[in-house]
C-alpha cells in the first residue's frame, strides 16, 4: 500500500511538471518585440493640434505627445500620395514611382502607382512576421491590382482611391472596399468613424495573437470637404470668432512656451491673396467661424479614434509594447474650392455633404503658424508636420527633438523596431537601397548621423536643404532662394546675393539628386 501511494505521489507531480512546462512554454517563446501603429492625417496644419495652443480639442493625441517625443524638424513631401510613396518605401516618392500625383505621365518615376524597385513596411513586416493592417486612403494606385492587399497588407478596411469624402453619398467617386471587395453603403456611412472603428477591429483581433502586429491608420481627415455631424462641430460655432492675427498669436506663443521656437521667432508675412479679419463683415466672419468650426470637428474625431485605439491596446496589455507614430501628409492647403472665398450662398449647408467646400487659404495660414506658404509648396509652411513618437517601453532622450527628419525615415524606423532586415531583392525584382534613417538613434539618444542633405520636387516646386541651409524655388517662378532656416525659418530673408557660393553648391547638389531620382522638368510633363 506504501508503495503503491508513493507510486501515486510521483504520477502526479511528474504530471504537474509536464503540465507546468506546457503551459510557460508558450510564454517563454512569445515574440516581444513591438506592434506598430502609423496615424497619419491628411492636409493638417503644423500647429493644428491643441497641444500647440490650437482651439481645437484633441487630448487624446496630445497625451502621446505628453508621453511621448515631439519633433520640431520633421518633413514630409508637400502633397497627399507623393508623402504617401515617401512613407511606406523609405525613398524619395519619385523612385516608388509616384513623382507627381497618381495620373501616369509616362516615366518610371511618374506612372502614378508603386513600382517594383520598393517595398512598402508592410510586404517588409509581413515577412518578419507580422500582422499586417490598414484602415483608410490609401492612394498609392488606384486600380486592383495596386491595393493594398498587393503590396503586404493582410486586411484593408478603406478607400483604394484618393480621400475627399466623408458623408455617403460621396461627392466623388469613390469605392470602400473591406480587402479586395467593394462595399454597399448607407447614408448613416461616416469616413472618419467607419476607419477608426476599423482599426480598432484590426488591433483587438490581432492583439490576441502571438505575433506583434503593424497597423496603418490613413484618414482623409481634416482634408477638404469641411463635412462632420452638426452635433459635433455645433460646440466649435463661435470659437474662433477672434480672428486669424490673434489665433496665430496665440500657437506662436503655446510653441514658444513648448520649447520649439526660441524667444525672437516671429509670425511669417502673410501673401496678398490672405483674407484681412478686420475688413470681413460680422456675416463674412461668422461665415469663416463656421468653416472652421467643421474643420475642427474632423479633427476631433480623428482624436477620437486615438482614444479608442488606446483603450483596446490597454484592455489587451498591448499598449506598453506599442510604438504608435502621428503626423500629417502635409501642411494645410490654400485652395479655395468654390474660388470665390466670401461666396456666403451656401453657408445653412455647410457641413453636410450637399456642398463641396474648403476652409480657405486664411485659415491654412493660420493651421501652418508660424511657417509660410501651404500644401503643394515646399516652403515650410507646405513641407513641417508635426511627429509624435509615443512608445512607452523604450526609453527617451528628450521629450522634444529639434533634429532634422524626414518622412522617409519612418521605414527604416519600422525596420529597426522589427528587429528585420530590409531586402536587396523581392519577388525577383532588385530594390532600391532606403534613402531615410532611423529616427531611434534621435529618440534613444537625441542625436544621430544626419542625412547628408534632403529634396524636394513636387509639380514644379522644389528645394534642397544642407545643414541649416535651405534653398527653395516655386514653379513657374523658378528663382532660386537662399534662407538660413536656423535663423529664419518663416523663410522671409533670402540671402542668395550675399551668399552666391552657397546658392551654387546647393543647386548643384539639387541637379545632382534629381538627376538620380528621376525628375521631370515640369514644362515637359505638362505638355506630355
Amino acid at each position: 500500500m506504501k508503495l503503491l501511494s508513493l507510486t501515486l505521489f510521483l504520477t502526479i507531480l511528474f504530471f504537474n511538471s509536464c503540465q507546468k512546462e506546457t503551459t510557460e512554454t508558450p510564454e517563454s517563446s512569445a515574440d516581444e518585440r513591438p506592434n506598430i501603429v502609423l496615424i497619419m492625417v491628411d492636409d493638417m496644419g503644423f500647429s493644428d493640434l491643441g497641444i500647440f495652443g490650437s482651439r481645437i480639442q484633441t487630448p487624446n493625441i496630445d497625451q502621446l505627445a505628453n508621453e511621448g517625443v515631439l519633433f520640431s524638424q520633421f518633413y514630409n513631401t508637400s502633397r497627399c500620395c507623393p508623402s504617401r510613396a515617401a512613407l511606406m518605401t523609405g525613398l524619395y516618392q519619385h523612385q516608388a514611382g509616384i513623382g507627381d500625383m497618381t495620373g501616369d505621365h509616362g516615366y518610371p518615376s511618374y506612372q502614378g502607382r508603386l513600382n517594383k524597385s520598393c517595398v512598402t513596411i508592410a510586404e517588409v513586416l509581413k515577412d518578419a512576421g507580422y500582422s499586417t493592417l490598414m484602415s483608410g486612403k490609401w492612394h498609392l494606385g488606384s486600380g486592383k491590382d495596386y491595393w493594398p492587399r498587393q503590396r503586404g497588407f493582410e486586411q484593408f478596411y478603406g478607400v483604394p482611391e484618393g480621400g475627399g469624402v466623408y458623408f455617403y453619398p460621396f461627392n466623388r467617386k469613390r469605392s470602400v472596399v473591406l480587402n479586395d471587395s467593394v462595399l454597399a453603403l448607407d447614408e448613416t456611412y461616416y469616413s472618419t468613424t467607419a476607419f477608426n472603428e476599423n482599426a480598432v477591429k484590426f488591433i483587438d483581433e490581432a492583439a490576441k495573437k502571438d505575433n506583434p502586429f503593424f497597423l496603418y491608420l490613413a484618414h482623409i481627415a481634416p482634408h477638404f470637404p469641411i463635412q462632420a455631424p452638426k452635433e459635433v462641430y455645433q460646440k466649435y460655432l463661435g470659437k474662433f470668432m477672434d480672428g486669424f492675427d490673434a489665433l496665430k498669436k496665440e500657437k506662436l506663443d503655446q510653441l514658444k512656451k513648448l520649447g520649439f521656437f526660441g524667444p525672437q521667432m516671429q509670425l511669417s508675412e502673410v501673401d496678398d491673396v490672405v483674407l484681412n479679419w478686420d475688413q470681413l463683415t460680422q456675416e463674412e466672419k461668422e461665415f469663416y467661424d463656421h468653416k472652421m468650426a467643421i474643420y475642427a470637428a474632423q479633427l476631433e474625431m480623428v482624436d477620437h479614434g486615438v482614444g479608442e485605439i488606446i483603450k483596446t491596446l490597454k484592455a489587451n496589455g498591448a499598449l506598453e509594447n506599442t510604438a504608435i507614430f502621428f503626423l500629417s501628409d502635409n501642411g494645410g492647403t490654400h485652395e479655395e474650392l468654390g474660388f470665390d472665398p466670401l461666396n456666403i450662398e451656401d453657408k445653412d449647408k455647410l457641413g453636410s455633404n450637399e456642398t463641396y467646400r474648403s476652409y480657405g487659404r486664411a485659415w491654412a495660414n493660420v493651421s501652418n503658424t508660424p511657417f509660410r506658404m501651404y500644401k503643394h509648396w515646399v516652403h515650410e509652411g507646405g513641407i513641417s508636420s508635426p511627429l509624435i513618437f509615443h512608445y512607452p517601453n523604450m526609453k527617451k532622450a528628450d521629450k522634444l527633438n529639434h533634429e532634422v527628419a524626414h518622412i522617409m525615415d519612418i521605414m527604416p524606423t519600422c525596420v529597426e523596431l522589427a528587429e528585420t532586415t530590409y531586402p536587396d531583392e523581392y519577388h525577383g525584382n532588385k530594390i532600391l537601397p532606403m534613402e531615410g534613417k532611423s529616427l531611434l538613434p534621435l529618440i534613444k539618444n537625441g542625436k544621430r548621423e544626419d542625412h547628408e542633405a534632403l529634396f524636394w520636387e513636387h509639380e514644379g516646386n522644389k528645394a534642397v536643404r544642407v545643414g541649416d541651409w535651405k534653398l527653395v524655388a516655386s514653379f513657374p517662378e523658378e528663382v532660386w532662394r537662399l534662407y538660413n532656416v536656423k535663423e529664419d525659418r518663416i523663410e522671409m530673408k533670402d540671402l542668395s546675393s550675399e551668399n552666391p557660393e552657397k546658392g551654387k553648391e546647393l543647386t548643384e547638389k539639387y541637379e545632382a539628386w534629381a538627376n538620380r531620382v528621376g525628375v521631370v522638368d515640369r514644362k515637359l510633363l505638362v505638355k506630355k
